[in-house]
């Protein structure tokens, strides 16, 4: 059994690998080959924002019919058809309208195969000793470097309009590749099928406070990277400093992350999943206050290491919070919440209020970061005084059997 779980764990890990590869390239590229397609600053900002926003509907939904259903394997491999469909469709086209009408459907089923992958991660992680979650995770993280380099390099002898549809179309094409790869439902989750409640719904996760206060901790420390994701490179190549020396501070930063993810394990041992949420909170108030007061590359490179706090810590203690608050029945639709919430509709509000803010004040908006990790850690202290490590509600199931004489 364990032999079986742990070749789970590693097609897991294959998946988070292909996943993170067509992220890798577009998260940096897109924009550029949007540009090559004929749009304007003004579309490619809509379009992106626009992708951006429809996690918020679609990942709780895709989340719901999950728990419902229980078909975690094959909502994965519909979810990887259809967005490589939606991308090869999208690749010859041109024109602000064309483009937004297919990048929203394509885009949104490749961001929801995101919180779904997590909670097949977990499901394995929590049923075996052998799988450990930080450790599939973290094949993604090594994968995105590695396909962001990769397509920079290729970009220097290749134009955008090859580079581009061939990286995403053959990354997008692994991933179904590795969707049907996955372990069945019966090993992905042995004891959902056996969870079935009738008070499921999202509302059972937002009318529960504590819930909600992990939302706003996990979700205030993802959306302090807004100023970062956005708008470091621009300030850094503004204070003079090289391609290569950013190039290295945003490599760094992937680094530490892939190495916190290794020791994942470990690290929730020693401080548990919200010692994990407060170290986000406290790394975030040094890293952003430097960021937003110096562009010395000695100082830069000195806090980028704290990337391995104000996301990997966060994320982790996200993931296992979930994991242990959250009852089976609910889990998909606690991700999908999760990633709408908190890399969908915070991110997206704080990349806004970034980009109004990077253009009168430049270096200091990441003030704006310095303020929403405060905001984080306030939540995580208020959190850690309200729970205690369990589950935030017992499962239907269980209640069933404590009521049976």
């Amino acid at each position: 059994m364990q032999a079986q779980t742990r070749g789970s764990g590693g097609r897991v890990a294959i998946l988070f690998a292909t996943m993170f590869t067509a992220i890798g390239v577009m998260l940096p590229f897109w924009p550029a080959w949007l540009e090559d397609r004929g749009l304007l600053a003004v579309e490619i900002g809509f379009v992106m924002a626009a992708c951006q926003w429809a996690k918020v509907l679609v990942h709780p939904t895709v989340g719901a019919w999950v728990d419902r259903h229980h078909r975690r394997r094959a909502t994965l491999i519909g979810l990887a058809v259809a967005s490589w469909v939606g991308f090869a469709a999208m690749m010859p086209l041109s024109g602000f309208w064309p483009l937004l009408l297919i990048s929203l459907p394509a885009s949104a089923c490749m961001a929801a195969m995101m919180p779904l992958s997590e909670t097949v991660a977990l499901s394995i992680a929590r049923t075996s000793k052998g799988a450990d979650y930080g450790r599939m995770r973290l094949w993604g993280s090594l994968t995105f470097m590695l396909a962001a380099v990769g397509s920079g390099v290729a970009l220097e002898i290749w134009p955008v309009a090859l580079v581009f549809p061939v990286a995403v179309l053959a990354s997008l094409a692994a991933t179904v590749w590795a969707t049907v790869r996955l372990p069945g439902d019966h090993a992905i989750a042995p004891s959902a099928r056996r969870e079935r409640t009738p008070s499921q719904g999202l509302g059972r996760l937002l009318g529960d406070g504590r819930f909600l206060l992990f939302i706003g901790c996990a979700g205030f420390a993802q959306a302090s990277h807004a100023p970062y994701y956005g708008f470091s490179t621009l300030h850094w190549r503004a204070a003079g400093l090289s391609e290569t020396t950013i190039g290295l501070l945003w490599a760094l930063g992937v680094l530490v992350e892939i190495g916190l993810f290794a020791i994942g394990a470990r690290a929730l041992a020693r401080l548990g999943a919200m010692g994990l949420l407060l170290s986000a909170g406290l790394g975030g108030l040094l890293r952003w206050t430097v960021l937003a007061l110096s562009t010395h590359p000695a100082a830069l490179f000195a806090v980028q290491g704290l990337h391995a706090l104000t996301f990997a810590a966060a994320h982790l203690g996200a993931m296992h919070f979930i994991a242990q608050a959250i009852p089976a029945s609910h889990a998909v639709r606690a991700q999908g919440l999760y990633s709408a919430l908190s890399m969908g509709a915070l991110l997206g509000l704080a990349m806004l209020i970034s980009g109004w803010l990077y253009a009168r004040v430049e270096g200091l908006a990441f003030l704006l970061a310095t303020g929403l990790s405060l905001a984080s850690l306030g939540m995580g202290v208020i959190l850690s005084g309200r729970w205690r490590g369990g589950s935030l509600w017992e499962s239907e199931a269980n209640d069933m059997a404590v009521a049976r004489p």
